[in-house]
């Protein structure tokens, strides 16, 4: 079951927010009581991408999954609301008007940058973070421009969900062996329009929303992440190990977690063994 609330982010932008929960058992604790945990997708994302998360953790913890601005059903702010204080200051309003708070804090990418970030800067609404593959590195100028040559390279619209399929998850110039999981997860993040399908976000405000980070190094801020933090990367995925054992040194109570045979799609391309690296986490906050 999955029931949204909207929320009121920076500057008045309406965000969607998305509570799964099955009907309590006996043994459950009311929703009310249950632990909170707020799930931030990265860049391009949605918070449907959280489904299967959400619902095994709605068996001991209040579960909520945000549609960050310019995704999903949220507003399609203006490009120049799209700064990391804004993205910080939106999960720091859903934590607030949700009641989560202290609350776990799961952040796929982009999601990841802002809930560390949002941890150093709300310690009182954080209770623990999960880092999934985010670089803490500059990531620089030629990073931009192969992203927004990538966004020119898509053949969009697409003519059925099929095609989008196909592309994201076999002809994709960036794709180095065929992945389906990734082929479903864009076709998540794409809609019906008169002339095909075509992605729910503005590609330009995505640009936009990356500038925003790829050019600074983001260490100092992890450093300020005084909660339990767990850093997890895919064994494939865009954070290298040597990176994510140096996030996990500078966070001052880091632990560290990779899946096998995943890429930078971690919860997508192994559920189960994402549900198997981040779980003794859990449960270490939740008794701890």
């Amino acid at each position: 079951m999955v029931r949204r609330i909207d929320v009121t982010g920076a500057g008045g932008v309406r965000l969607a927010a998305w509570e799964f929960a099955d009907p309590p058992k006996t043994d459950q604790p009311r929703a009310s009581e249950a632990p909170g945990v707020l799930l931030l997708h990265g860049l391009m994302g949605r918070a449907s991408h959280w489904a299967s998360t959400a619902r095994w953790l709605s068996e001991r913890h209040r579960a909520v999954a945000l549609d960050q601005r310019g995704h999903g059903q949220s507003d399609k702010a203006p490009e120049a609301e799209y700064t990391r204080e804004a993205y910080v200051e939106d999960a720091e309003a859903a934590l607030d008007q949700l009641g989560l708070g202290p609350a776990v804090v799961i952040g796929h990418a982009m999601g990841a940058l802002t809930g560390w970030q949002l941890a150093a800067k709300r310690p009182d609404l954080v209770r623990a973070l999960i880092i999934c593959d985010m670089r803490a590195s500059a990531l620089g100028a030629a990073s931009q421009r192969e992203w927004e040559d990538w966004f020119r390279a898509w053949p969009a619209p697409f003519a059925t969900l099929a095609d989008v399929r196909k592309w994201f998850g076999e002809d994709d110039p960036w794709v180095e062996r065929r992945t389906p999981s990734r082929g479903e997860f864009y076709a998540e993040v794409m809609h019906e329009s008169p002339d095909g399908w075509r992605p729910v976000f503005e590609p330009r405000q995505m640009l936009t929303s990356r500038q925003t980070w790829v050019y600074d190094a983001h260490w100092e801020e992890l450093a300020q992440v005084r909660c339990p933090a767990l850093v997890v990367r895919g064994l494939d995925g865009e954070l290298g190990r040597a990176e994510a054992q140096e996030m996990v040194r500078v966070l001052p109570r880091g632990q560290y977690a990779e899946v096998a045979d995943a890429g930078h799609l971690v919860h997508y391309d192994q559920p189960e063994a994402w549900r198997v690296a981040i779980e003794p986490f859990l449960d270490g906050v939740l008794t701890g």
